[in-house]
């Protein structure tokens, strides 16, 4: 069962069979995911293929890790499969 942990929390876990991988990132549904370790973030970037991600930063225990957690709220349609799924980096442990 794909997990996503961070600072000793788990932000994020669901079966495998409902998460996407996508270039070696592991993306979860939106409803896998604990918000409550998540807060937005300003950070935008551009993928030519997938579109504009936002991002979030996760806040665990009053640590924070600043863009931690992206997704694209709106795809290309090539992209279609992951619109509003996050997937985490910046040292968040993903275990697919």
């Amino acid at each position: 069962m794909p997990k996503a942990t961070w600072n000793g929390a788990v932000i994020a876990e669901a079966d495998a069979a409902k998460v996407q991988i996508v270039e070696g990132n592991v993306y979860f549904p939106p409803e896998a995911v604990n918000m409550a370790l998540l807060r937005d973030s300003q950070t935008h970037t551009v993928c030519g293929w997938k579109g504009t991600a936002s991002y979030y930063d996760a806040v665990v225990d009053g640590k924070i890790n600043k863009d931690a957690a992206w997704y694209y709220a709106d795809t290309k349609d090539a992209a279609k499969h992951v619109k509003g799924y996050i997937a985490f980096w910046k040292g968040v442990s993903v275990e697919p």
